[in-house]
């Protein structure tokens, strides 16, 4: 066998290239014949769930410089490294935001509904793209029957109402987690805020349930808030957040809301706390005894901040987890 080393395959490529570009033969080099589209394809993605038919909803995603206490328990260099070998741009995190719907036959469930388009111009098109989205799959946000919120932080909040204050889903019912109403419409609480992104976090409540309070149905943990759709008690992230169990027949999914954020960080390292964790050391130990179930039973697990489509499986790593994406299915 030909034993070629590096020099000498480039010095060839380098040969060959100079040839062709002076024989008369060589073709000219094409010309694009369409302009660049600069936009990307709507995101959505179907799946099944038994005789459910569901869709994970693309958000979109924020990339943004990494805070100093993005993760509050570990030094910035630390986080900066896991986000390289995340890939992810240099000094930088991206957070996605992923939404979904149910059909249950009887029900058309909205489960948390983004950032909201009054950020979709404001992020030139990053985030805020739910309705776009649901448009594109052919959704009319008037068909929805229900909007379940998992928690009320402004990224799975605010997409309840348009730029003019009216309602993006004018017909749905909108349940909370009585919990997390609790805490967060409280006035109390809010004048008790350290933080400013608690404060802001209360702040953004008020503003966007501002004229629904008497619309709003708050929901309790181990009961159903839809047809085959269970709310489960996740908390730590918030106070009252919530994740569900979707079941139709045999077949059962977890959507876990945000037990962890992006999981290249909080769900490969579990004791790693968040900045946007209200009790740190409680989304720590839910986060353990969530991903222990979900290996326990093999269950699909859909991740709000997992990347689009956000399906996958979780396997226990050592004292870790690691997810195992679920492979793009062409047909439902």
């Amino acid at each position: 066998m030909t034993d070629l080393n590096r020099r000498q395959v480039l010095t060839a490529a380098v040969l060959a290239g100079a040839a062709g570009a002076l024989s008369p033969l060589a073709p000219r080099a094409a010309r694009a014949a369409v302009s660049a589209a600069g936009t990307q394809a709507p995101g959505f993605y179907r799946y099944k769930v038994g005789d459910y038919e569901c869709t994970s909803i693309n958000d979109g995603a924020r990339t943004f410089p990494m805070p100093d206490k993005f993760v509050t328990n570990l030094s910035k260099d630390e986080a900066l490294a896991a986000a390289d070998a995340a890939y992810m741009p240099k000094g930088m995190v991206t957070v996605p935001f992923n939404p979904q719907l149910i059909n249950t036959g009887s029900k058309l469930v909205l489960i948390d509904t983004g950032n909201g388009v009054a950020n979709l111009e404001a992020s030139k098109g990053a985030v805020g793209r739910t309705l776009q989205n649901l448009t594109a799959a052919g959704v009319d946000p008037k068909s929805i029957d229900i909007v379940v919120l998992s928690h009320l932080h402004p990224d799975h909040t605010n997409g309840i109402k348009l730029g003019d204050g009216s309602l993006a889903f004018p017909n749905a019912e909108i349940m909370v987690p009585a919990k997390d109403w609790e805490f967060w419409a409280s006035d109390e609480n809010a004048a008790r805020a350290q933080s400013d992104m608690t404060k802001n976090y209360f702040a953004n409540v008020k503003k966007t349930f501002s004229g629904l309070e008497s619309k709003v149905t708050k929901f309790d943990w181990d009961k159903e808030v839809a047809p085959g759709i269970t709310a489960i008690a996740t908390p730590g992230h918030t106070p009252g957040h919530t994740s569900f169990v979707v079941a139709s027949g045999n077949a059962r999914v977890l959507i876990q809301s945000d037990v962890t954020n992006i999981p290249e960080f909080f769900l490969r390292n579990p004791d790693w706390h968040v900045a946007f964790d209200n009790d740190p050391d409680l989304a720590q130990a839910t986060r353990h005894k969530f991903y222990d179930m979900a290996v326990a039973e093999k269950a699909t697990v859909i991740g709000f901040h997992f990347q689009f489509p956000s399906i996958g499986h979780v396997e226990k790593d050592g004292n870790s987890y690691r997810l195992i994406p679920a492979p793009w299915n062409p047909v439902i």
